[in-house]
């Protein structure tokens, strides 16, 4: 049911195109230009092709909301991770080992252990 409504959809939506751009122009942009027959006339007379156009935008609105439906319909009480079928790995280690780096972490060795003297200055030498 959802693709026919689709289908419908796309055909009004190029039809709403068709018969928007056969209608007569009405002047420059924003209404400036177009004579006596603008908005300060007063309403103009409906011809077929505007009947048409509104006819046309209604049901395209009306398709409009029939899909936006059909996709709550089709979403509710799911999320996307719920429809990608697999969840998230676990890891089995407490401290995973992270590439490029040492194995036994971030942290520097402990004091009493490693070459070098455990008293020399944490400040290099002015040599």
């Amino acid at each position: 049911m959802e693709n026919v409504v689709l289908i419908i959809h796309l055909l009004l939506a190029l039809s709403l195109i068709g018969v928007v751009l056969l209608q007569r122009s009405e002047g420059g942009g924003l209404g400036m230009g177009g004579g006596g027959s603008g908005a300060m006339a007063g309403r103009s007379a409906a011809t077929p092709l505007g009947k048409l156009t509104w006819v046309l935008a209604i049901a395209f609105i009306c398709t409009s909301l029939t899909l936006t439906i059909f996709a709550a319909a089709n979403a509710s009480g799911s999320s996307i991770m719920d429809r990608l079928g697999g969840s998230a790995p676990v890891e089995d280690s407490a401290d995973p080992a992270v590439p490029g780096l040492p194995a036994d972490g971030l942290l520097p060795p402990p004091s009493g252990s490693g070459s070098g003297d455990a008293d020399a200055p944490l400040v290099p030498r002015a040599d």
